[in-house]
């Protein structure tokens, strides 16, 4: 039997799936105020997805440690940004694989994330790709909540929402 941490009513962690745009950014200060008011905690997972590009062994091998260095960046900026909003130190992952697939093994794997939140690209920028493949599992293996925030959301009106 799995050891399972309680839940603490009202203590909430909140995963959010980064990426480089605006709207994941919105997203994960939405999450990161939602957590500091919750005495919660917010996990940040980039995944970093296989490439097309299989024909040279060697070159692809250079590309997936790029891929992670440039993910582990990325993480670690995002994760000061969190620091300096809302004095939040979030918890970090990188997987390799499928967003999708490694989101639904995350939260299946942690028991103890509450919702995830995503940013959803204002109309015009983006593609929403991600928002519509989760919407889509919602009614088949997503077992928490999903918000999904407009990224073109101001830092009032995040502040307003949380």
């Amino acid at each position: 039997m799995v050891n399972q941490k309680e839940h603490v009513p009202g203590e909430l962690t909140y995963l959010v799936c980064v990426d480089d745009s605006d709207e994941c950014r919105v997203a994960t200060r939405l999450a990161a105020l939602r957590a500091r008011n919750t005495d919660g905690r917010v996990i940040l997972l980039y995944v970093i997805e296989p490439a097309d590009f299989q024909h040279w062994a060697a070159v692809s091998e250079v590309m997936a440690r790029e891929g992670r260095q440039g993910a582990e960046e990325r993480l670690q900026a995002l994760a000061a940004e969190i620091y300096d909003y809302a004095n939040i130190r979030p918890v970090l992952f990188v997987q390799d694989g499928y967003k999708i697939e490694q989101i639904l093994k995350l939260i299946d794997e942690q028991p103890d994330i509450n919702a995830m939140v995503l940013g959803c690209a204002p109309e015009g920028r983006g593609t929403n790709t991600l928002v519509q493949e989760l919407t889509n599992e919602l009614t088949k293996r997503l077992r928490i909540p999903l918000l999904i925030v407009p990224g073109n959301l101001t830092d009032e009106q995040i502040r307003s929402l949380t």
